[in-house]
């Protein structure tokens, strides 16, 4: 038998990803029909006292994550904040980084996560909302004070990764910020947004490194101030971003996800180096075109055999969305359904998928030549991806794999895909930048050795 505390604590463990019906289903592959929701709410209540047998135990550890192969013998150190569901965190888990600090605030986002990545207890810290560690949502915080939480609440890290949100700035008056001691430059500058708790975690940290990654429009948003503040921010911070000066339909710091898997997926990925480290010299994601594939996968790879019928479109939502896209073309416009066959590349998968599905929908055998009510149209009409067909096409899962952990509803899977990242992407991204990350490293250890000894 497991003792009782140690049964106690790995249930608990599990049900920060799966709930209570899920784990009595998992735990009655052992031990059949000796499992409910109720039994296992009681014991969290302690109102009953249940042991898990040897293989009952076993069994549930097999729900929690293993740790990397390199964790024990891990090259570097790096923090993942905006983690979403942790696409970036496999792309740098896989060059041998250790993650020790994670911040999201989602809590589906979360289950996902934490069912899929390890959380090792001595040296990972787990965080929701990142304004808890920049107390920037806190008036009467000096900037001393915060860079102060900051540093006891943030573990050491050489890199930072940080998919944050894409927000409009609006500078805040100085005046205020002066006279709680505050400085000009980013601090002013980014205020009230959330790449300034990033840039407060940098300035406070000083990591080696960063990657941040945002939506190709974030060159574009608010007629370009957006972007100009932040690369602004990034230089007075001390590090030299990567193509800083690239623009154009010629930006390497804009990836295709297509290059990597049958999706149209443009990111903009920021790459910094701190400056005084000098790691940079030659260093550009053009390079990422080396490590493209030379066998991507189809999206006919990627389908599942014998998807459910529910994600078939319904015949009334199939109705609408074609219509919907006729009358479209009649003004000339561009909106409409995104129909595509197991040889094309997918349009973007959006965090909006689970609505309609219109971006992408499989087709069955749909005719043009034919009336839409046609009864072989009907019969064939299109359907949605599954959410594992949506891992696979962000590459959390190769062609016909299932290992990525989905312990969420369907709508909020498609929400999850849909807001992360193509893990190839990253992966390459971070292949690239590990030599510099490991020197960036050995660098940075000597200055500190020569601080200590002054």
């Amino acid at each position: 038998m497991a003792p009782d505390n140690d049964g106690l604590t790995l249930l608990k463990q599990t049900l920060e990803s799966y709930d209570q019906k899920y784990i009595a289903g998992y735990l009655n592959e052992i031990s059949p029909e000796s499992w409910n929701r109720e039994k296992i709410n009681r014991w969290l209540s302690g109102k009953a006292s249940p042991r898990l047998s040897y293989a009952e135990y076993v069994h549930l550890l097999g729900l929690m994550p293993k740790a990397p192969s390199t964790h024990q013998k891990h090259d570097f150190d790096f923090v993942d904040l905006f983690a979403g569901i942790g696409g970036i965190r496999k792309g740098f888990e896989g060059i041998g980084g250790r993650c020790v600090f994670t911040s999201e605030w989602n809590p589906y986002s979360v289950r996902t996560y934490k069912a899929n990545h390890y959380s090792d207890p001595e040296h990972h810290v787990f965080n929701d909302d990142i304004r808890k560690v920049t107390l920037s949502e806190q008036e009467d915080v000096t900037e001393d004070e915060a860079y102060r939480h900051i540093d006891n609440a943030v573990p050491d890290h050489d890199v930072l990764l940080a998919g944050f949100p894409c927000q409009p700035f609006s500078i805040a008056g100085v005046s205020k910020k002066n006279s709680l001691g505050r400085k000009h430059g980013f601090e002013c500058d980014t205020q009230g947004t959330l790449f300034f708790d990033v840039a407060r975690i940098i300035a406070a940290k000083r990591p080696a490194a960063f990657v941040l990654e945002n939506v190709k429009n974030l060159k574009s948003h608010d007629k370009g101030k957006t972007f100009r503040v932040i690369m602004d921010a990034l230089d007075e911070l001390g590090y030299w971003v990567a193509d800083a000066e690239q623009a154009g339909r010629k930006d390497y710091k804009v990836i295709d996800g297509r290059h990597f898997v049958p999706q149209h997926r443009e990111r903009i990925v920021l790459v910094g180096f701190r400056k005084d480290l000098n790691v940079h010299d030659g260093f550009t994601l053009k390079d990422v075109d080396q490590l493209y594939p030379k066998h991507k996968p189809t999206l006919g790879d990627i389908l599942e055999k014998n998807p459910d019928p529910a994600y078939i479109l319904t015949p009334h939502l199939w109705q609408y969305l074609f219509n919907y896209a006729l009358k479209h073309k009649a003004k000339g416009n561009g909106f409409g359904y995104g129909l595509v066959k197991a040889t094309d590349v997918a349009r973007t998968l959006s965090a909006r998928y689970h609505k309609d599905g219109s971006e992408i929908l499989i087709d069955r055998g749909f005719d043009p030549d034919l009336d839409l009510h046609n009864k072989q149209n009907m019969e064939n009409r299109p359907r949605r991806l599954t959410p594992r067909e949506c891992a696979r096409l962000m590459g959390y899962d190769g062609p016909g794999e299932s290992d990525f952990r989905i312990p969420v509803s369907d709508t909020q899977a498609y929400r999850q895909f849909g807001n992360s990242v193509v893990v190839q992407v990253f992966a390459a991204v971070a292949t690239l930048m590990k030599s510099r990350i490991i020197e960036a490293r050995r660098l940075d250890a000597a200055v500190q050795k020569r601080k200590l000894a002054a």
